[in-house]
């Protein structure tokens, strides 16, 4: 069965999480991603936090389903394969400082022109324009820049980092349907385009909501914890036998507070007159979340997550980072899959999050550095094996 990107082929030239994370994702998807590399060290989170004898986990994580592809750009004979491979491809996709490609002759105008229909992809942390355009970032920098920082954590302490990539993976995946509306658009138009998503930017489209709110009440959003709204219940509940991460979150709208009194086992909580409405809830917030938690501290998280939920009452178990990786619901949908990568050997990643029926995906191991280079200048550029040896004597390839 073929795939949804069947057919189509993605340069990625990019490197750490924010690219690699897009180019990923394609490649579960069917596209033939070829990570192109440079022949000493190839992406820097080969190395990042290395802890065995093999390519880090932060790089396996972000880079399934692509081949690698060799070539030192800084050299001629670089620069003409390189040339050559973009002519036969849709995608490329970048994620280097500002102006790097330009200084190499690579920019978008100079492959545009070899390759009218490529979609040129460039990630940057603030873009190519723009009072910061010049700016680089990282993951933090961007959620302090796109407002997430402020309005994450608790009042009396300091904005907080959300350690869920949002600026990098939630850049790539923002990238990702750049990259598809502009092939989509190719069909009708026949030409490519350049796609670009900063960082910035992808964080303030996630954080749009708090901006809405700072419009409704005419004033910066503070940080309430884990208080969603003014529903109660509406945050992290204590659970047995009391460890760090053992809590539930409960998230009752008003239709659902009768399925918590009794699941509470009190049903005459709802003629209460201070939890009758939300608004009563709310205003009696303090007396009810000690009715709930000496109800939640009775049992375990996951207990109390599926007395909820049998009831109709949204409610997840805080899972640490060792419950999700064995998590039972997660394994059964293909979202957490064993990959052998010699040397390491078994390890555990995260599979395509994107179902499509007819789509199928197979999560294959990452490349180790230059792997498919011999194959893909025969194929790509009609150089033999031979000339491949040469060329990677002189440090070409």
């Amino acid at each position: 069965m073929t795939q949804a990107l069947s057919g189509i082929r993605v340069i990625d030239m990019t490197h750490n999480q924010a690219g690699p994370a897009c180019t990923q994702i394609l490649g579960f998807l069917g596209a033939d991603v070829i990570k192109l590399e440079e022949p000493k060290g190839g992406d820097i989170a080969r190395q990042n936090m290395r802890d065995k004898n093999s390519d880090s986990l932060f790089f396996l994580i972000l880079n399934a389903n692509k081949r690698s592809l060799t070539l030192n750009l800084k050299t001629d004979q670089g620069k003409e394969l390189f040339k050559q491979v973009i002519a036969q491809s849709d995608v490329l996709v970048e994620n280097f400082g500002p102006g790097a490609l330009d200084r190499l002759g690579l920019g978008y105008e100079k492959l545009a022109e070899i390759n009218p229909r490529l979609i040129y992809a460039t990630i940057k942390g603030f873009g190519t324009y723009g009072p910061y355009s010049g700016f680089k970032s990282f993951e933090p920098i961007a959620q302090a820049m796109g407002g997430a920082m402020s309005v994450t954590g608790f009042p009396d302490n300091p904005p907080t980092y959300v350690y869920p990539a949002i600026g990098d993976s939630g850049t790539g995946m923002h990238m990702a349907i750049g990259i598809l509306a502009a092939l989509q658009q190719r069909h009708a138009t026949g030409r490519g385009q350049h796609v670009e998503v900063s960082m910035q930017d992808a964080v303030v489209n996630l954080v749009r909501v708090s901006l809405r709110d700072h419009q409704r009440f005419g004033r910066p959003m503070g940080r309430t914890g884990n208080q969603l709204g003014r529903n109660v219940p509406g945050t992290t509940y204590p659970c047995a036998p009391g460890g760090p991460n053992d809590y539930v979150f409960i998230h009752a709208q008003q239709q659902m507070w009768p399925g918590v009194a009794r699941v509470l086992g009190q049903p005459e909580l709802t003629e209460d007159a201070r939890f009758k409405t939300a608004e009563a809830r709310w205003e009696n917030r303090d007396a009810l979340n000690t009715i709930v938690e000496a109800w939640t501290r009775q049992h375990t998280k996951h207990e109390v997550m599926r007395l909820m939920g049998d009831a109709g009452v949204p409610c997840g178990a805080c899972q640490d980072t060792g419950e999700v990786l064995a998590d039972p619901h997660l394994k059964a949908r293909e979202m957490i899959v064993d990959v052998d990568y010699p040397p390491r050997g078994t390890y555990q990643t995260v599979g395509c999050p994107i179902k499509l029926s007819d789509s199928p995906v197979v999560v294959s191991r990452p490349p180790m550095l230059g792997e498919h280079t011999e194959d893909l200048l025969e194929a790509l550029c009609g150089v033999a094996p031979e000339e491949t040896k040469r060329l990677r004597q002189d440090g070409v390839v």
